[in-house]
């Protein structure tokens, strides 16, 4: 029997934040930088109720969502956090095809 799993973690960088940062944890989060030309690199979920998104100028970001708190990016940690990862779904299959889709890439989100 054939299955495919598939594992949904857009809101990764967030969601690595709140776990390393308890008092982040329910609040409104974006990986990136507040500066005036800065970028959001990902929005938690609770940032995204307001409409916050990923490669969203961070000056919109704060207008949509007064409350919401910047973390900068570790992407060394995220990228660790990854490799845990795969490691857990390799225990169950060979075959991971890792996929990272960003705004740019055409697919309608909504």
């Amino acid at each position: 029997m054939r299955k495919i799993i598939h594992i949904d973690m857009d809101a990764f960088y967030a969601s690595v934040e709140q776990r390393d940062h308890p008092a982040l944890r329910g609040r409104p989060v974006a990986v990136g930088y507040a500066a005036k030309r800065g970028v959001v690199a990902a929005a938690s979920y609770e940032a995204r109720k307001f409409g916050v998104r990923s490669a969203m100028p961070s000056s919109t970001a704060m207008r949509k969502c007064p409350d919401l708190v910047f973390a900068p990016p570790r992407f060394d940690v995220c990228r660790a956090v990854s490799r845990e990862i795969h490691l857990i779904l390799a225990d169950d299959t060979p075959l991971i095809e890792p996929l990272s889709l960003d705004p740019g890439d055409g697919v309608r989100r909504e």
